[in-house]
């Protein structure tokens, strides 16, 4: 198993480099950052920096959107990296709920995310593109390597996403979840005539590693981590509003605990103590996350190896993130990869 680490570009960037540089040091082997313009820092800017104080880490947005950068900026972003560091970039692509949403705008649909893949994948390695009506392709671009891996929830998502990408970014760490999903996306590569196995898994939650099980740790870690079961409860709410409360098309597991959420205030987005995930139980915290001891982290994680997950990616946002870097390297990543 792979591991990646998400961390939001917030100010001063030479910290995000210094973690980065600090996971790849304890083998972690992907590093991510959230983009959305009004709430972080410029996360392609950071990236040079990363890329250039690291040695072989895969460096990309969970997630960017076609709606905030032009296709040809964004492929061409990319492939100058790509030139200047050896195809060590990844482009996770989704709907944008942030970066839209903060500027007023609705998140992309379906339909342009899947033109979107497909035009910055083939102007990034090279190749034409048709960029609405006109055909392009960037000239310089000679070798270059963009692997799109998407991020998905609802079935129209996952099947397009088993269908078209290089790899699925499931956030959120359920077992029950991740099986229902992961087969997904699986049944829709084959649909496709694709082999399953060419699309990577990619599991993204917090991780917070606690010295013991004692109700007060797991209390703190809970406290820690529940932003998380708020910004996954966007997602959930959009797929609540678009095929209703109870359907066959969504796990009821998936969209029980959002009836509770009454708003969501974006300046607060993915961080530890924001006021409009109270709503979010324990259960959903314990299902959607990572808490506990090392050895609680090592049986979860080996359970979603062996649900075909070939990356998990810590979300990074919380009290102790040199001390999750550190033990996940020391114990945990050794335990798992044993």
């Amino acid at each position: 198993m792979d591991f990646g680490l998400v961390l939001q570009a917030d100010p001063p960037a030479s910290y995000v480099v210094e973690l980065m540089k600090r996971a790849e040091s304890q083998g972690f082997t992907y590093g991510w950052t959230f983009d959305s313009a009004v709430l972080w820092q410029e996360p392609f800017v950071i990236y040079s920096q990363i890329l250039a104080q690291t040695e072989r880490m895969i460096i990309g947005p969970m997630v960017t959107n076609p709606g905030t950068r032009t296709w040809e900026v964004t492929a061409s972003t990319f492939a100058t990296l790509n030139d200047m560091f050896g195809n060590r970039t990844v482009c996770g692509i989704g709907r944008g709920d942030s970066a839209m949403r903060v500027a007023g705008r609705k998140p992309n649909t379906l339909a342009r995310i899947d033109e979107a893949m497909h035009v910055i994948r083939d102007l990034a390695e090279g190749r034409e593109a048709d960029l609405g009506g006109t055909v392009i392709r960037i000239p310089w671009i000679k070798d270059g390597k963009l692997p799109v891996w998407m991020a998905a929830y609802g079935p129209k998502a996952l099947a397009m996403a088993g269908a078209k990408a290089d790899g699925f970014i499931l956030q959120l760490a359920d077992l029950y979840l991740t099986e229902w999903m992961v087969k997904a996306v699986k049944d829709a590569a084959v649909a496709a005539g694709r082999n399953p196995d060419d699309v990577k898994v990619c599991v993204a939650a917090p991780a917070y590693v606690t010295e013991d099980d004692s109700p007060e740790a797991l209390a703190h870690a809970r406290e820690q981590c529940r932003w998380f079961g708020g910004m996954v409860g966007n997602h959930v709410a959009d797929l609540v509003g678009k095929y209703g409360e109870h359907s066959s098309m969504v796990p009821e597991e998936l969209t029980e605990y959002i009836k509770a959420r009454e708003g969501y205030d974006y300046s607060h987005h993915g961080r530890t103590g924001n006021p409009d995930t109270a709503f979010v139980p324990d259960e959903i915290v314990d299902r959607f996350c990572l808490i506990g001891t090392a050895e609680q982290h090592i049986e979860k994680l080996k359970a979603l190896r062996d649900l075909g997950v070939d990356q998990f990616a810590i979300y990074n946002m919380q009290d102790a993130k040199e001390a999750t870097i550190d033990v996940y390297g020391t114990t945990v990543m050794p335990a798992v990869n044993a």
